[in-house]
């Protein structure tokens, strides 16, 4: 007799509930790793702002270590989930295999690539003579650890897939925990600066990922990784890199524009505005941490119940989704409105980047409330297989209309025009998400029409899987 998977019949704010609380607190302190190694770096007498700036050229770059362990992460628990749902339980674990694999050569080619072509690497992501050796001291410890990175990002996605949130958010819990304790021995006690802060986040995840392997690899899991199924197949690896390349394009649209900010606040500001930039990243990672935590919770909701055909659970699940998100992002915006010059003093407190750091909050962050339905939305597609929509809407914000406002307006309007770019990206690619997530929404509930319909064994309307 097969077992009911309770995503299927479960009350929706229910499985909301216990799926996207776990992925939020876990995505909060996975967010603390590197919002942790600023704040130690930004304080330490001997690195203050040089180090801050250094650690932000560099983020660039971790930001496509984390693009890595997405594609093949959720790209691969989306199509496991959606396995699940169509009751496919060896092909959802032959997804699994496959996925482990793919994110270990990744992590693999990371280490190689980036021991080799780090200093290239950091001078064209921005990094000038003065704030090249911090960066360097700093990446060339993550990319040793990029394996860990990758692959205990990667597999945090399958276990919530599997049926085990909280497992994800204690596994985050642990890495982040090891972190902010190791930070501040290996900074100011042994004296070891930007390698320090970068040793204590490598051991971290190294944490992570054995904790995730044990569970994968036990007689726990629901769905375990065997060898046989690390062998990779053509067509399943295809599926999971369609699936996850819209979250890896997000991803390596912020390094992107990352890189394009980094540039033009050096021109514009030299490296003190960098600086206050790397502050302005930290709080918007922390903003923005629940509402992807929240979409992590709600995807194998979505997934799951979009393979067993039962749409109006869909459309309830993402609704839900969308109302929660938008009351997280006005309490973040509320905070930025009342305490941008608290925010930036956590960093650093050094005149000129708390002055340049607080009128860059307010501003960057002014339409936030309308960010939660942004990422929300788009990343709705993805969960239900469209991906070259969710594809779309998530490039529009960072690339279509980011990366040339911050251009065009900084020409004109000097600094203020690049904080400035970011509530004019917000509105713009709100109203183009609305419009898709109107028409996706109005497409399903004529499927659970056709469905109620007895002649009709298969709804005419299709979605792309």
């Amino acid at each position: 007799m097969t077992k009911t998977n309770p995503i299927g019949v479960e009350k929706i704010s229910t499985l909301l509930l216990k799926f996207s609380v776990p992925a939020i607190i876990g995505m909060m302190v996975n967010a603390l790793y590197n919002i942790v190694d600023r704040i130690y770096i930004g304080n330490a007498p001997d690195l203050g702002s040089n180090g801050l700036a250094g650690i932000t050229v560099a983020f660039p770059i971790m930001i496509v270590l984390i693009a890595v362990g997405i594609l093949f992460g959720v790209g691969g628990a989306t199509l496991f989930s959606i396995r699940l749902g169509e009751h496919k339980s060896k092909e959802a674990e032959l997804v699994l295999g496959n996925s482990f694999t793919l994110l270990l050569i990744s992590g693999a080619l990371f280490l190689i690539i980036g021991q080799i072509f780090l200093s290239p690497l950091l001078s064209l992501f921005g990094a000038d003579s003065e704030v090249l050796p911090y960066a360097t001291s700093y990446m060339r410890w993550i990319f040793f650890g990029a394996i860990f990175q990758i692959v205990s990002l990667g597999l945090n996605s399958f276990l919530r897939a599997d049926g085990k949130p909280k497992l994800a958010m204690i596994t985050m819990f642990v890495g982040a925990g090891v972190n902010i304790l190791l930070d501040p021995l290996f900074i100011y006690v042994f004296k070891m600066g930007m390698a320090g802060a970068a040793l204590a986040t490598i051991l971290s995840q190294f944490i992570s990922m054995i904790w995730i392997l044990n569970y994968f690899f036990g007689k726990k899991a629901n769905h375990h990784i065997y060898v046989k199924n690390m062998v990779l197949e053509k067509l399943i690896v295809i599926k999971i890199i369609a699936l996850g390349l819209p979250g890896f394009l997000l991803q390596i649209s912020n390094s992107i524009l990352n890189v394009v900010l980094n540039k033009t606040l050096f021109e514009y500001g030299g490296n003190i505005a960098i600086s206050a930039m790397g502050v302005i990243n930290s709080v918007q990672t922390l903003l923005l941490m629940p509402i992807i935590g929240l979409n992590q919770g709600v995807q194998p909701i979505v997934s799951y119940n979009f393979g067993a055909k039962q749409y109006k659970r869909v459309v309830e699940a993402i609704k839900l989704a969308v109302k929660v998100a938008t009351i997280i992002v006005v309490i973040g915006w509320i905070l930025t409105r009342f305490f941008p010059e608290q925010i930036v003093r956590m960093f650093n407190s050094e005149a000129a980047l708390i002055d340049i750091g607080t009128s860059g909050i307010i501003t960057w962050f002014w339409l936030l409330p309308v960010v939660g339905f942004q990422i929300i939305a788009a990343n709705f597609f993805q969960a239900i297989g469209r991906s070259h929509s969710a594809m779309f809407l998530t490039l529009t914000r960072q690339v279509l209309i980011l990366i040339p406002a911050v251009l065009l307006l900084s020409h004109f309007f000097g600094f203020e025009g690049i904080l400035y770019a970011a509530p004019v990206a917000d509105v713009i690619s709100v109203i183009l998400t609305g419009t898709w997530f109107y028409f996706g929404i109005r497409k399903l509930h004529k499927m659970d029409e056709l469905l109620q319909e007895p002649i009709l064994l298969e709804p005419s309307y299709e979605f792309e899987v």
